[in-house]
């Protein structure tokens, strides 16, 4: 059976009758993560189930508008950009991106998915052309009792952990999941934005952790404004 038959359905290489629930798709330079700098064509669904204490993008939160399936590979297509990001709010809370990523894929692009790690990324593993980027949330954020750990085992080489660092709480925490990882995805590490980038740099170096620390290069080329 075809993945979402009924709604949404996956056929061949193509998405027929998907409808998803969209905040905004813009056209800019990634800037987080192992594309950063690379052209690239964001879509932000709506609606988030965490509600992190340093969250940039809250107004996410919203019901969004509904935009069909076959308009954003229309859109993604008249930007021109191998690379596709699907972020949120959170996007694996709608079925959807499931058949959008599929048909993404299917016509030569690379997505990366930035999900907030609390669902099951299990049916997104391995897909052609997708690259997960997970969260581990540490305590600043107010949602790490909402980790689900056991998506951790099941990323690839191609995945990222991502810890969002606001403190040396969060560093404690973070050098502890990381000292326990046996996993092929990069680990990295990104501090909250406007937090001492250098003094979470001296860290790292100074317990030698084999992560990698980057900052969120959109911020600092156009500052913390929407849709760049």
């Amino acid at each position: 059976m075809a993945v979402g038959a009924g709604r949404g359905a996956f056929y061949g290489g193509d998405t027929l009758a998907g409808r998803m629930r969209i905040i905004e798709v813009f056209h800019s330079l990634q800037g987080e993560g192992l594309r950063t700098g690379e052209r690239t064509t964001f879509i932000r669904t709506a609606r988030c189930n965490l509600r992190c204490r340093w969250c940039d993008t809250t107004y996410s939160f919203g019901p969004g508008r509904e935009r069909s399936i076959p308009s954003l590979l229309a859109e993604v297509a008249r930007h021109r950009t191998r690379q596709v990001c699907l972020t949120g709010g959170e996007p694996l809370l709608q079925r959807e991106s499931l058949d959008l990523v599929r048909a993404l894929g299917a016509r030569g692009h690379e997505t990366v998915i930035e999900t907030g790690g609390s669902l099951d990324v299990a049916p997104y593993v391995g897909l052609p052309g997708v690259h997960l980027s997970v969260d581990v949330k540490c305590p600043a954020s107010g949602m790490q009792a909402k980790n689900r750990w056991a998506n951790l085992p099941l990323l690839t080489a191609a995945d990222t952990i991502k810890f969002v660092i606001g403190d040396r709480r969060d560093y404690l925490y973070a050098r502890r999941v990381v000292r326990g990882y046996r996993g092929p995805a990069t680990l990295l590490f990104q501090p909250v934005w406007g937090t001492d980038a250098g003094r979470l740099a001296d860290w790292v170096l100074a317990d030698r952790l084999d992560v990698r620390l980057m900052l969120q290069e959109h911020k600092v080329l156009w500052g913390d404004v929407a849709g760049r």
